[in-house]
């Protein structure tokens, strides 16, 4: 049993190390067209605040607020080693009650004035070390909860940065389709993420094969709903930004249907394991239970599923368009006007087709995972070679 066990483990593991080791390759050759600016970021040097030498108040335009001028060290580029004063706040609003203290490390910018004379500004606070932290904190606990499966989806989130960084992004910036390249991306991510971290078994299978049907659909419905709702892919202005800086042309609104398939993917991921694990579950629990008893059963679970995570997909929009939520309300202007302006109407239809992507996903992903279910006795050889049925040990049950 830990033998087979293991080889099931193996086979995923080797597979993500095998796409993993080919999309690299293949980013390689990718070339990125010529944007004719600076890397971000790089006009910036790490500086340590040595001492706050003032702390006062001042009248920035009727706000009063606390500034400090704090004698810092530049810590790397030309002027390494030197000392200078830098001020916090005496010329800008700050946005926040966080201030400065010796010790703290900072991102700044050095400008000469005309008479040669240096200055420093603040850019912002280096948080190197508390993500690493955070993230530490976070890995650690996934392992104490969660074992070994725990590691396994570790993997399966780095493996999936890595097709996002490394694959689906380059061939958007070449020039590629960017809805046909999410797609494609986000098929080889789950294929061997949903393996990764639930083993080479046919829950896993079922979960898979209903993904890339939900992935495609999902697809559809985004493109209907694009042009049906006249969306230009303007409505950010990150892409916007984009466009003119790059010499490749990029289709916004292939951008615009590429975010709503990667955006959806999270939830998604979610929802069509827990279904695909509760027809299984509910098939050992019961071999007696027919199609007809397995889909209803499912059926029940999954209704409650989609109605709680399609709230939780609005709640995690409007959270990250709260600023705009807060502008809109300040202004007191008419939502039914607001609602025609581009920036608005996608992230409208972006939750829209999101949440209809996770209620197609229950019913198909029911129909798939019974079909796997019901099957097992049938697979004869085949069963040695795809695993057992689930990721326990009591699912590798014989009838």
């Amino acid at each position: 049993m830990m033998k087979s066990r293991f080889v099931f483990v193996a086979i995923p593991l080797t597979l993500a190390i095998v796409v993993s080791v080919f999309l690299y390759s293949y980013s390689q050759k990718i070339k990125f067209p010529n944007s004719g600016i600076s890397a971000f970021g790089s006009e910036n040097i790490r500086a340590q605040v040595v001492e706050i030498i003032e702390d006062g108040e001042i009248d920035l335009g009727g706000v009063m607020q606390r500034y400090q001028i704090a004698r810092v060290i530049l810590q790397e580029g030309k002027y390494e080693g030197i000392t200078m004063e830098m001020d916090y706040g005496k010329r800008q609003i700050l946005s926040n009650a966080i201030y400065l203290q010796p010790g703290d490390e900072l991102l700044v910018t050095v400008g000469a004035r005309p008479d040669g004379v240096l200055t420093v500004y603040f850019s912002d606070f280096v948080r190197i070390n508390p993500l690493l932290w955070l993230t530490a904190v976070f890995a650690v606990a996934i392992l104490l909860i969660s074992g070994w499966k725990g590691l396994r989806s570790l993997l399966s989130m780095v493996f999936s940065l890595m097709v996002i960084i490394g694959f689906i992004i380059p061939l958007i910036l070449s020039g590629e389709d960017p809805l046909a390249v999410s797609i494609l991306g986000s098929i080889i991510l789950l294929s061997v993420t949903l393996y990764l971290t639930y083993g080479w078994n046919l829950k896993t299978y079922a979960a898979v094969l209903s993904m890339m049907f939900v992935l495609l659909i999902t697809g559809v419905l985004a493109v209907i709903s694009v042009n049906f709702t006249r969306l230009r892919g303007s409505g950010d202005e990150s892409a916007l930004f984009l466009i003119q800086m790059l010499s490749a042309q990029i289709n916004l609104r292939g951008l615009l249907l590429g975010g709503m398939i990667i955006g959806a993917l999270g939830v998604l991921d979610d929802l069509v394991t827990t279904q695909a694990s509760a027809v299984f579950e509910l098939h050992y629990a019961n071999t007696s239970f027919g199609y007809r008893e397995l889909y209803r059963s499912a059926m029940r679970i999954g209704q409650d599923h989609v109605a709680a995570t399609v709230n939780t997909l609005v709640l995690a929009y409007a959270g990250a368009a709260l600023p705009m939520l807060l502008l809109f309300s300040l202004g007191q202007g008419e939502f039914g006007t607001l609602v025609n302006f581009e920036f608005v109407a996608e992230e409208i239809v972006r939750t829209l087709v999101g949440s209809l992507g996770l209620v197609v996903a229950v019913p198909l992903t029911t129909v798939v995972a019974i079909f796997f279910a019901l099957r097992v006795d049938s697979l004869g050889w085949a069963r040695q070679f795809l695993g057992p049925e689930g990721s326990g040990e009591g699912h590798s049950h014989s009838h």
